[in-house]
């Protein structure tokens, strides 16, 4: 048993390591877009990276910080965002507008399902814990477009976005519920949320908007 639990955390931890790494090379695109310097870069490549499970840690009262606990992921993450920001060049920002989508999406069902796996195994209610999976998935992409001083796609983008991390969390705990064991859950949401994400994209789903009258 215990070398079956230390499997699993080993593939959570590899989980966190992708989903880490798609969303800080989305901080790294957008920040040269908008034609950053090279701090700026890391500093967009960060939040995307981080924001989003401090924000989570801080409101499950967890530490230390799972990137300080880490320190091989942060000095991976800054390591990525100045290779990747030496290696893209200008020409190549129209396609990659493009593939942001790809890794922002992969970041999402990532790190909803690192998310809410963390708060489930904690002991938290099931609505906390998908909750807790949306705003792992969804809050680094905010401070990355604050940062880009945008409006968080989050907030402006029709497509569905927190919905998908939102579904993807509601299979984690209809899953688990039954007692399967963790990989399932993992990857079903990991694998939903993703889909769902990449689908509202190329067949332009979109949520109603509010209008004042």
């Amino acid at each position: 048993m215990n070398s079956l639990q230390a499997l699993g955390q080993h593939g959570l931890i590899g989980l966190e390591i992708v989903g880490t790494a798609a969303f800080a090379l989305s901080g790294v695109i957008q920040a040269m877009q908008k034609k950053m310097d090279m701090v700026g870069v890391c500093v967009c490549g960060f939040l995307a990276a981080f924001g989003g499970g401090t924000l989570r840690d801080v409101l499950i009262d967890r530490r230390p910080f799972f990137w300080v606990e880490q320190q091989s992921m942060l000095i991976g993450v800054l390591v990525l965002c100045v290779v990747c920001a030496s290696l893209l060049r200008q020409h190549h920002l129209d396609q990659s507008r493009k593939l942001l989508l790809v890794p922002d999406a992969i970041g999402l069902g990532l790190f909803s399902a690192t998310g809410v796996h963390l708060a489930w195994s904690l002991g938290l209610p099931p609505i906390v814990a998908v909750l807790m999976g949306v705003v792992t998935a969804t809050f680094g992409g905010v401070l990355r477009d604050l940062a880009g001083n945008e409006i968080p796609r989050l907030f402006r983008d029709h497509r569905p976005y927190a919905v998908c991390a939102l579904a993807g969390g509601v299979v984690y705990a209809g899953l688990s519920a039954l007692h399967l064991p963790d990989p399932l859950p993992i990857t079903a949401c990991a694998v939903i949320t993703v889909v769902l994400r990449i689908l509202s994209v190329w067949r332009n789903w979109t949520l109603p908007a509010l209008r004042l009258h």
